[in-house]
């Protein structure tokens, strides 16, 4: 008895010829599904991303490619030039100190100049003489150094001193010697005329002793 093979049921788990199609089908399910997967990650993950920190990493980004595009200025200047740095000159100039006046010497005055001190004369002597008559006219000790000075340099207080050269005589050497009759007769001998005659020139000529004494000093006579 041949069998009715129209009647007998293919297996389920047999190939058949649609199994290549249904795989394929399979396959792109899958990748849809993973994709999908991303895709939903994807929108998580900006969600959660502040839309204002964005905007801000936007905005940055913008200006600093504006400003890395922006042209750098450059000033060109004809001719020669150098950097080097030079520092001013200066100078020093000394303050000059005012000159003090120097200083009065003891004994001067404002018409001579000053003399050693002669002390106290011997009584009865030229000197003695002299020192009464300067006191008499008012002048002070001073005046009579400068006289003691001035006569010791001329005559050396000698009545009868002469001058070979000029003809001068006497203690104050008057030029020439018969000039002091003016003063008395006894002139040539006498040393109160010859003093009471040189004391009233050197009064007329030099106010005083010591500024007969300074003309002395400086021209070498008076």
């Amino acid at each position: 008895m041949r069998p009715n093979t129209s009647e007998i049921p293919l297996p389920a788990s047999e190939p058949t010829a649609s199994t290549p199609l249904q795989g394929t089908r399979i396959r792109r399910r899958v990748s849809l599904q993973v994709f999908a997967s991303f895709a939903a990650l994807a929108f998580v993950l900006v969600s959660v991303a502040s839309p204002i920190s964005q905007d801000e990493a936007v905005a940055a980004v913008v200006q600093t490619r504006a400003e890395s595009q922006k042209p750098t200025q450059e000033l060109t200047v004809a001719g020669e030039y150098s950097t080097e740095v030079v520092r001013d000159s200066y100078g020093v100039t000394k303050k000059v100190e005012p000159v003090a006046p120097p200083a009065p010497v003891a004994g001067a005055t404002s018409a001579g100049r000053a003399a050693p001190a002669a002390g106290k004369p011997d009584p009865g002597t030229a000197k003695a003489i002299a020192y009464d008559m300067v006191l008499a006219r008012g002048w002070g000790e001073d005046q009579y150094n400068c006289l003691v000075s001035l006569w010791q340099k001329e005559s050396g207080w000698n009545v009868f001193a002469q001058n070979p050269s000029s003809a001068a005589y006497g203690i104050p050497q008057a030029l020439p010697g018969s000039k002091m009759a003016s003063a008395g007769g006894d002139w040539a001998t006498n040393p109160a005329t010859q003093i009471s005659w040189g004391l009233g020139y050197i009064s007329g000529r030099y106010s005083n002793p010591c500024g007969a004494w300074g003309a002395s000093q400086a021209k070498g006579w008076y």
